[in-house]
């Protein structure tokens, strides 16, 4: 969205957006070492010798977390280093026990690549715009610290030390909070259809470092804040539209906005200043000596490759070309991965032409998230199955259940689990398109109703609804509306 501007006493200002996302990627074991990196484990409990930087102690690369780097590369459209390199970055705190971290700011990885996201426009007409994408380069996590257990001490918990992380760098192509929350969603969406990380921002396996700098539009680029480790997408929206505001106001005022480093305060929406901006020639970086570099072959890179899953823009394609499904729905859809594997389990357990995509489209997307709302249950966690779900569709589809008839079994199903054929054999849901038992209903309302057939029969064409409610009333929900219909205009005359 180009047209967000910042309406400063001066006039309208620019606002210029660039994201380190720092993703954790998905593997058993640290980047050089074979500790577990499994969340939520007790401080301290998954650490080598290698993590706490004991003495004589040397890095093996994890080649797991390698290929997952190259993958996440290869589904952005980046170009993939075969040659790359560590490097030592020099910085001294209580959580890295090395005294450096070892990262790529050379030779990266993961070359430049792109994102294409959605975003709203008006009237509900959509637009795209391509982000670009500087590197993505391997480094190690550090370990945490925790300020609030004593209140003379600070512990240090190294079980995130030397856990493998992807620094993903954008370009400085943002404008608008609007564009970097839908840059954050979908680099989230491409990683957890990759595989890559799980892009669960709050655990912190996936966190961004905001660049924002502010401008007068066709101006150069202002000097930048950088905030870290904001973890959510509403939090980095907030992050820039607050720093944004801020700069302008210390430009207005008089003042120079400085490079430097920033902390977001989420309970006042604010950020604060935590330290001066380093440059690279601070941190003293330098080949790692006990690391050679990492050289690809191409059959590793063909490999990852062919190991990528269909994505989420590729899958929205042919859920719109090949099935018919609307934009709406096939963008709904394919948001999230567990929807994606859920939808595709439906395809597959029904007929999965057109046909029935466009209802188990609008059945999942009505329907099931409707229930799952209500129960606060993800679809991952749904009580019915794919398989459960094609079969009670296709009991509509073959006149076995009317639309009522259905919510009732979906209903049962919920709270149940049972199939759908079980629930209407045993509890005798079955609808009926028998026409005598239908024909003798609708002479018994037409009797007990003789003025409102007169006035219908006048040209009172809005009680025809009235006498399929009653009808269908009569029959508990039963009756096929098809026929009901079909049997009344002949009846009413």
């Amino acid at each position: 969205m180009s047209d967000y501007r910042i309406q400063g006493a001066t006039g309208e200002w620019e606002v210029v957006i660039g994201l380190e996302v720092h993703a954790q990627v998905v593997s058993e074991a640290k980047l050089f070492s074979g500790a577990a990196t499994a969340f939520g484990a007790e401080p301290n409990t998954q650490v080598s010798l290698v993590d706490a930087a004991m003495p004589g102690m040397l890095p093996t690369p994890n080649v797991e977390c390698i290929r997952q780097a190259v993958r996440t590369g290869l589904a952005i459209d980046a170009k993939i280093n075969q040659w790359s390199r560590f490097d030592r970055k020099n910085y001294f705190y209580a959580d890295l026990p090395q005294g450096y971290q070892i990262s790529q700011l050379y030779h990266p990885l993961v070359g430049e690549g792109q994102i294409t996201v959605d975003l709203p426009g008006e009237n509900g007409a959509g637009a795209t715009k391509t982000i670009g994408i500087e590197r993505i380069h391997v480094e190690q996590d550090a370990g945490k610290l925790m300020h609030d257990q004593h209140p003379s001490f600070s512990y240090v918990d190294l079980n995130r030390s030397g856990v493998a992380l992807m620094e993903i760098v954008s370009r400085p192509d943002m404008r608008s909070p609007e564009e970097a929350g839908a840059y954050v969603r979908k680099l989230r969406a491409i990683l957890r259809y990759v595989g890559s990380c799980d892009g669960n921002m709050e655990q912190g396996s996936m966190r961004a470092d905001v660049n924002v700098s502010v401008r007068k539009p066709g101006e150069a680029f202002g000097t930048r804040t950088e905030t870290k480790n904001v973890n959510s997408v509403r939090f980095i929206m907030a992050v820039i539209e607050h720093e944004a505001r801020r700069q302008v106001e210390v430009i207005e005022d008089g003042g120079v906005v400085v490079q430097e480093t920033r902390l977001y305060d989420p309970d006042r929406n604010e950020t604060r200043s935590l330290r001066s901006k380093e440059d690279a020639h601070d941190y003293r970086y330098f080949p790692d000596p006990d690391l050679l570099p990492l050289e690809l072959s191409d059959a590793f890179v063909e490999d990852c490759r062919a190991s990528l899953p269909e994505l989420p823009d590729a899958k929205r394609s042919r859920y719109e070309g090949e099935l018919g499904l609307s934009a709406y729905n096939a963008d709904v859809l394919t948001a999230e991965v567990e929807t994606a594997r859920w939808f595709e389990a439906l395809l597959a357990a029904g007929k999965g032409d057109a046909a029935f995509a466009q209802r188990a489209s609008n059945w999942v997307i009505s329907d099931l998230f409707g229930a799952l709302n209500k129960l606060g249950k993800g679809i991952e966690d749904s009580p019915v199955t794919p398989a459960q779900a094609s079969s009670l569709l296709g009991l509509v589809a073959d006149g076995t259940l009317s639309g009522t008839l259905a919510k009732q079994v979906f209903e049962i199903m919920l709270e149940t689990g049972e199939d759908p054929d079980k629930i209407v054999e045993e509890r005798g849901l079955k609808q009926t398109s028998d026409t005598g038992a239908i024909e003798a209903v609708i002479a018994e309302i037409m009797a007990a109703n003789a003025d409102k057939v007169a006035e219908y029969r006048a040209g009172k064409d809005k009680l025809f609804g009235f006498f399929v409610g009653q009808t269908m009333k009569a029959m508990a929900g039963k009756a096929n509306p098809g026929v009901v219909n079909e049997l009344l205009k002949k009846a009413l005359g």
